[in-house]
């Protein structure tokens, strides 16, 4: 079994990270335009507004609001079939709630997405990442709100109907199992838990509300147009038992948890016997409105959209190692990134069987990449060899997923495919594209664009539909 044919190569961005441009024609401030990230060892800061004389990162970025010409230029370059980007709904809606969008929003997403299309490349749009209005969370209390379902389903409508013919490639929240991670679901949820809240209980349901929102457009996109194709978005960190005593394996497996709850409602359209466990666990159970199951059964995703970039072991007394949001032991047979994140290529490939095996719908690895230092030498050339080395081995691992596995594979996506700012960081060091932008953590530089070494081996493996990943 090889690769489709239509196999979608190309790479993956969100708006809060590269578009800059954060006030700019008539858009809101969203949850991202208020955090600065850990950066520098500092420790992450949520504000209630911008405040003066302070620099945010995600505000300018690396500014394709006004270079995105230059930018799908480059992807088309490399021969990109799909560009994963986001839309950022304070864009299209500045503060969540109006009655009408805002044109200029609009207008700047056809633009992109007319320039896309010019090249032969697929938008694959994702409807909510990490960028919730902040009047939703000021206003609202942001997804504990039920208000939030109907706010949610009039962007994502809008988004179908305006961008019908351009756009069939959705997703609706993305890692939204990383609610049930964070301490402070701010990036998937706007919420930051308040002194003595029921934590549990606000998790649960606002994990509900985001459930029940995603339904709602799906059901909604595929009326509007039925050639519409509308996924979810998985944060999927493989997890292998620290040793092989039975108490391991239990851990494991509620380790993966996070993961099976939110894809079991989202692609099985019910609250699985696990999702009851862990309801039971946390002592909460959502609170449903009429209906609300019908909703969830009808509106179940069409695919798999999920992220990965490491693994982490459980068990006891373990050497704890960093990730993207989850924090896991360290594996002693596999090594680390600059930042601590675990290198486990096969992994992938488990990752994918543990997906299909489980539901059975087509997947799309829509994030996976390495974050590193890039030293631009005094010719201007960026040698990545080790991000080279990573993706190869990747790629490698998800082929055989396919050829070996028969895992149904529509589309591979890596994560930040120019530099831009660490969701995490806030820092522009930490870089993971296959194209350098002159830009430092202190928000200097001439955002210049550069292809990396890396650039032009991913064309090749494009060229060659993934059957050439030689160095």
């Amino acid at each position: 079994m090889e690769l489709r044919k239509d196999f979608l190569w190309g790479g993956a961005t969100a708006a809060n990270q590269f578009e800059g441009a954060y006030l700019e024609d008539g858009k809101g401030l969203s949850i991202a335009d208020v955090e600065l990230g850990a950066r520098h060892g500092v420790q992450r800061e949520i504000h209630e507004s911008v405040r003066p004389a302070t620099f945010y990162p995600s505000h300018e970025a690396i500014d394709f609001y006004h270079r995105y010409k230059e930018d799908i230029a480059l992807f088309a370059e490399m021969g990109f079939k799909a560009f994963r980007m986001s839309i950022a709904w304070s864009r299209i809606y500045p503060c969540g709630d109006e009655d009408y969008p805002n044109e200029a929003g609009l207008a700047f997403y056809d633009a992109v997405f007319d320039e896309c299309l010019k090249y032969g490349i697929e938008p694959v749009v994702t409807l909510s990442h990490y960028e919730t209005p902040l009047a939703l969370v000021h206003d609202y209390g942001s997804w504990r709100s039920r208000r939030l379902v109907d706010f949610f389903v009039r962007f994502a409508e809008t988004c179908f109907s305006h961008y019908k013919g351009k756009v069939k490639t959705w997703m609706t929240f993305n890692e939204i199992n990383a609610t049930m991670i964070a301490k402070r679901p701010w990036h998937q949820a706007g919420i930051v838990y308040h002194a003595g809240e029921n934590q549990a209980k606000t998790l649960i349901q606002a994990s509900h509300h985001m459930l029940v929102a995603s339904a709602l457009a799906v059901i909604k996109g595929h009326e509007i147009d039925p050639e519409n194709k509308i996924g979810c978005m998985l944060l999927y960190p493989e997890i292998y038992a620290a040793t092989c005593a039975p108490e391991d394996q239990v851990a494991k497996r509620a380790k993966m948890d996070n993961v099976f709850y939110y894809g079991d409602v989202h692609v099985r359209g019910y609250y699985s016997n696990l999702c009851t466990s862990v309801q039971e666990r946390l002592g909460e159970f959502p609170e449903m409105e009429p209906g609300d199951e019908e909703i969830l059964l009808k509106g179940k995703c069409d695919y798999i959209g999920f992220s990965y970039y490491f693994s982490a072991i459980e068990g006891k007394n373990l050497e704890v190692t960093e990730g993207n949001v989850l924090i896991g032991g360290k594996n002693p047979y596999l090594k680390t990134t600059d930042w601590g994140w675990v290198i486990d290529p096969i992994g992938m490939r488990n990752s994918l069987n543990d997906l299909y095996d489980r539901y059975q719908v087509p997947l799309m690895i829509v994030e996976n990449g390495l974050g590193a230092y890039d030293k631009v030498e005094s010719d201007g050339s960026i040698n990545d060899d080790y991000r080279i080395d990573y993706l190869k081995q990747h790629i490698d691992a998800m082929i055989d997923a396919v050829k070996i596995d028969h895992v149904d594979l529509r589309g591979y996506m890596p994560w930040g495919c120019i530099d831009l700012v660490s969701a995490g960081t806030g820092e522009m060091r930490k870089r993971y594209g296959f194209i350098y932008v002159d830009k430092d953590d202190e928000g200097k530089g001439s955002l210049k664009r550069s292809r990396k070494k890396s650039f032009f081996w991913y064309k090749k493996v494009i060229a060659s539909n993934g059957s050439d990943t030689s160095v």
